[in-house]
């Protein structure tokens, strides 16, 4: 068994050398310093800010709020309402009532082999005039440089994507305990300049809280129409890019945007159950593996490996940690302390989606995401 303490060992440095790579070439969004895109009329670049929203009387409000005060000359913002039953449409239109800037699309009942997200940014697109399509989670907060600094970014490396993952905001211990486990996996598994240079499907990751096309591009090739049965419909439309040739990047929000995505323990293992076998190239098997060496893979290393290893294995999973924390603008401290029960959530996470894939039952926002 002593292999397999070396397997475990070595897998902790390689991960920890991803995490430092993503640190060293400063894979998060940027303060813009060069104004080429900020041009005045017509000229100037005109973005399309997408929302669905379904049963976001709670948050649609906030964002509306943090968009319209945008440090961005054009722009329009057109939310989708899902078939709602709180009273996110009367929200809506109370914005709408002080700013022309801001519309809103009934929805309709869902089409067969359409999950609901996809539909609705499939229909948001039809009405969308922009150059630019943002897509927008309706949970999310952002400040009021950021479509500024997103373009920046766009026009820097000539994109045709640019997805950001938001700085997760946790409250509750049940947050804490899982939501941090997020930008663990992908962190210290995908240099994410990799989502940019290379050409290969394998470096795909995104985060439909955030997605900004090049309209051309995306209406050439109807990207949500493409993947409108898959259920992790980001990461779909990224690889998707990638084999279309299609300039692409996935980095951090760094400060710009932030989402509080679960109130709760049991909200964020089932939020999360929905997507984690993706991290993991749509692999149970991996995920499983992954899980139990992540958590239980000190036990070969305490018993076989001389102590001096052993020493250095305890301290580059904090060092990764630690890491991983300050770069995605979270408590170090709280996700090492907290990483045994993090490992507990991670299991439970990928049990939940492994039992509900087998069964073909998912409940989200009162819909089953499984397509029959």
């Amino acid at each position: 068994m002593i292999w397999l303490a070396w397997l475990i060992y070595g897998f902790l440095w390689l991960r920890l050398l991803v995490s430092l790579t993503n640190t060293f070439t400063c894979q998060w969004l940027k303060v813009s310093k060069e104004r080429i895109i900020l041009k005045t009329g017509d000229d100037s670049p005109f973005i399309s800010i997408l929302i669905p929203a379904r049963n976001e009387e709670q948050n649609i409000g906030s964002l509306l709020a943090d968009l319209v005060v945008q440090d961005f000359e054009r722009f329009e913002i057109i939310v989708y309402d899902d078939n709602s039953d709180d009273d996110t449409i009367q929200v809506i239109k109370k914005f709408m009532n002080t700013d022309s800037r801001i519309k809103m699309i009934n929805g309709t009942a869902l089409p067969p082999g359409w999950i609901g997200k996809t539909y609705a940014c499939h229909q948001l697109s039809l009405m969308a005039m922009g150059d630019y399509l943002l897509y927008l989670d309706a949970d999310v907060r952002v400040k009021p440089s950021l479509l500024r600094n997103s373009m920046a970014h766009m026009d820097k490396h000539k994109l045709s994507l640019l997805s950001l993952f938001p700085r997760q905001i946790t409250v509750s211990t049940g947050e804490k305990i899982t939501v941090p486990l997020m930008n663990w996996i992908l962190l210290g598994l995908l240099p994410l300049i990799l989502t940019r240079i290379s050409g290969m499907v394998s470096f795909s990751a995104a985060n439909g809280q955030f997605m900004l096309f090049r309209a051309d591009i995306y209406h050439k090739f109807g990207f949500h129409k493409r993947v409108k049965g898959k259920m992790v419909e980001d990461i779909e439309i990224f690889r998707l890019m990638k084999k279309l040739k299609l300039r692409t990047h996935t980095i951090l929000g760094n400060n710009e945007i932030s989402c509080r995505m679960y109130s709760n323990f049991h909200d964020a293992i089932a939020g999360f159950s929905k997507n984690v076998i993706d991290f993991f190239g749509g692999s149970g098997p991996i995920a499983v593996i992954f899980a139990l060496v992540t958590t239980f893979g000190f036990i070969p290393v305490l018993i076989f490996l001389p102590p001096l290893h052993v020493y250095l294995y305890l301290i580059a999973i904090a060092v990764n940690r630690m890491i991983i924390s300050i770069i995605s603008r979270q408590s170090a401290l709280h996700n090492i302390i907290l990483a045994p029960l993090q490992q507990i959530s991670l299991c439970l996470i990928i049990l939940a989606a492994l039992r509900k894939k087998h069964i073909k039952l998912l409940i989200w926002k009162g819909r089953n995401v499984y397509q029959p």
